[in-house]
């Protein structure tokens, strides 16, 4: 597991915990390697010359060690190079494209992902060259952070069963969300790793509430076969716990901007694209319309199935176990 940085609101959930769970499940409930949590424990202790842990003060001095860190970075590069990276940023040129400039113009190997922790670097130091970027340097923090950490008590992918992974039982389910014309209205799309069979719900709100209420709609039939449920860290999701408690299974979060770790629900969604392309309004999609589209795809011959359908697949009478 990669190491990352622990938020404000992490370190509270630490606190409130600290007392009544293990270090290894609060590693869990946020998604870290229990060594962060004791090293967080440890390091928040001494933040103010105090025994007891503080979470504000913990956080201040880990932001004062990531300033002075960034700051002693050793980037090799000259002041003539500082100066034409300077000078292309202020051309509106990306990262991207000055790398290429430096190799095809000066004869300078200069990696893209140099630049950015330059411009990192700038902006720590009260600079203004992330607001040369076309995304002002917004998407080149940590993907998905801020989202995630709305999503209280999420557990990452990497605590998974290996088995969901082999495709060996059925019950793991992906979900996802499909969203219509304006941002306006969401359809909850739900597939069955094994069988590839594919439940849709009626078009709602993304709000988390309906969002949790559809997918224990759908799922509330098979209730006895879910055995985990995979998503994204859509805001959407935030009723995870709910959903979990309902369906009595196990829910994981990918890490952010990571669809490939929901391929095939990403591949399924690229199907039901065909009969609602993107862009299209679901003001006026009916039920009888939702179900079609949910039928056409369970009753379509898988190759990765032997050519049966995710319908006979998913509804065999071995699926009961």
């Amino acid at each position: 597991m990669s190491y990352k940085h622990l938020t404000l609101q992490e370190r509270y959930l630490i606190n409130a915990y600290k007392s009544s769970k293990t270090q290894k499940e609060i590693a869990k409930m946020i998604g870290v390697h229990p060594s962060t949590v004791s090293r967080e424990l440890r390091r928040g202790k001494g933040a103010i010359s105090q025994k007891r842990y503080w979470p504000i003060a913990s956080h201040n001095e880990a932001i004062k060690r990531q300033r002075e860190k960034s700051q002693k970075a050793n980037l090799k590069l000259t002041e003539a190079t500082i100066k034409l990276i300077t000078k292309y940023l202020m051309m509106q040129y990306s990262p991207e494209q000055i790398s290429a400039t430096f190799a095809l113009k000066h004869n300078q190997a200069i990696s893209h992902v140099t630049i950015y922790k330059y411009i990192y670097i700038n902006r720590l130091n009260e600079g203004n060259l992330y607001q040369q970027l076309r995304h002002r340097g917004k998407r080149r923090t940590k993907y998905g952070l801020g989202r995630k950490h709305r999503i209280p008590g999420r557990v990452s992918i990497e605590y998974r069963p290996a088995i969901v992974d082999e495709k060996e039982r059925f019950g793991d389910f992906e979900i996802d969300t499909i969203i219509g014309k304006g941002r306006q209205g969401a359809i909850v799309t739900i597939v069955e790793r094994k069988s590839m069979y594919l439940k849709l719900s009626i078009p709602c709100s993304k709000r988390s509430k309906l969002v949790a209420n559809e997918i224990i709609r759908l799922l509330g039939p098979y209730k006895k076969r879910v055995h985990t449920i995979t998503t994204d860290n859509g805001l959407e999701f935030a009723q995870h716990q709910s959903i979990a408690k309902k369906l009595k299974c196990d829910y994981y979060f990918c890490h952010p901007y990571s669809s490939w770790e929901r391929g095939l629900n990403e591949n399924i969604n690229g199907l039901i694209r065909q009969y609602i392309p993107k862009g299209s309004s679901f003001e006026h999609l009916t039920n009888k319309e939702i179900k079609h589209i949910e039928d056409r795809l369970n009753h379509r011959p898988r190759k990765s199935l032997g050519w049966k359908t995710p319908y006979e697949v998913f509804h065999a009478k071995d699926t009961a176990a």
